[in-house]
């Protein structure tokens, strides 16, 4: 009987120890770095990485938890953050990818010029070239979403820009090598530098002015240094674009518990990239009214003239589809591609 009452007392506390591992597991909170290049004050920063992150939060009943780290916080350069994560510095990295110039080639295509009009739509579209064409560019991350900014007009600090002929000899800071190219095709003299490199170099008359899409200009306070701004108007794909990546280490998401992917995995995807892009496409109007406030002057660019733009960087799209058949791709097929998913989602 002693004996009886010794294993039940025994199988008790097993249990008991048991439940409890069972409940410290289920309490396990698991901590995501999540970095990008833009300050606290960016709207990437306030209203898509960290909602995305208080999304997570809250569906995971508080066990996914980010540590977001702006500003370039955990070292490195901008153009690193794609590698950072790939190698486990971060958990999750929001970045623009081709930073690192010729890396993400087949993705690039939809930096070409004169692609893309609304970020919502063309973002869709993006997130789907990838799934069937580009996934091999990203390799050792899960990604979550992708998406294009809302255009990149040619803002200027002093100089005025209504035609090709004004825009000639003009030094511009380029994000991509793809602007870089469009802008050599305009005669423009490219500058290749990151976002938040420009204030300082158009202050200090580095550069005559940047392509940059309105999103970003707010943070960086570039209405009040650019005087002059130069666009494709209404109806019209901006003279170039960048995609952005929202991506996660392979290995930290492999090592989550079922129900935790389950939680990225509902927060990733074509609907992620569809809400990022959304975001996006909201964020200009605010910006460009700060502008008008100041009584900024706006060129846009007449039908014609817009055609000429268009005219001369279509060197820039046969320069892309050489480069990937080097690659062994089939450069002029992923165009095709691109721009037949552009107008699936009707951009």
């Amino acid at each position: 009987m002693k004996r009886l009452q010794r294993c039940v007392m025994t199988l008790a506390v097993i249990a008991a120890g048991l439940g409890a591992g069972v409940a410290g597991a289920a309490q396990e909170v698991v901590t995501l770095k999540v970095a990008h290049f833009l300050p606290t004050s960016s709207n990437a920063h306030l209203k898509v990485i960290t909602p995305w992150c208080d999304k997570v939060n809250k569906e995971s009943a508080g066990r996914l938890k980010c540590q977001i780290y702006p500003s370039m916080q955990l070292g490195g350069t901008p153009s690193q953050l794609f590698d950072q994560v790939r190698d486990g510095v971060a958990d999750i990295v929001w970045t623009a990818p081709t930073y690192q110039a010729g890396r993400f080639t087949k993705t690039e295509v939809f930096e070409l010029p004169f692609m893309v009009k609304k970020s919502e739509r063309a973002s869709q579209a993006l997130w789907e070239y990838v799934q069937k064409n580009a996934l091999d560019e990203f390799k050792g991350t899960k990604l979550i979403f992708l998406h294009l900014h809302d255009g990149a007009p040619l803002h200027f600090g002093k100089k005025s820009v209504k035609n090709l002929e004004e825009l000639k000899g003009a030094k511009l800071r380029a994000p991509t090598r793809q602007a870089s190219k469009a802008l050599a095709a305009l005669g423009a003299i490219p500058v290749q530098m990151p976002a938040p490199a420009v204030p300082e170099a158009i202050s200090k008359n580095v550069v005559d002015g940047a392509s940059l899409p309105w999103e970003v200009m707010t943070a960086l306070k570039m209405q009040e240094i650019c005087k002059t701004h130069t666009e494709t108007g209404p109806g019209h794909a901006t003279v170039s674009n960048t995609f952005l990546v929202f991506a996660m280490n392979l290995n930290k998401y492999n090592s989550l518990p079922p129900d935790l992917k389950k939680v990225i995995d509902q927060n990733s995807g074509i609907e992620a990239s569809r809400w990022a892009g959304k975001s996006w496409d909201s964020f200009q109007q605010p910006a460009r009214k700060i502008a008008q406030d100041r009584h900024n002057t706006f060129n846009v660019l007449t039908d014609a003239e817009y055609q000429r733009w268009v005219k001369a960087t279509q060197v820039v799209d046969e320069e892309w589809i050489k480069e990937v058949g080097a690659k062994g791709a089939n450069g002029k097929a992923l165009l095709s591609d691109a721009r037949a998913l552009l107008k699936k989602y009707h951009d």
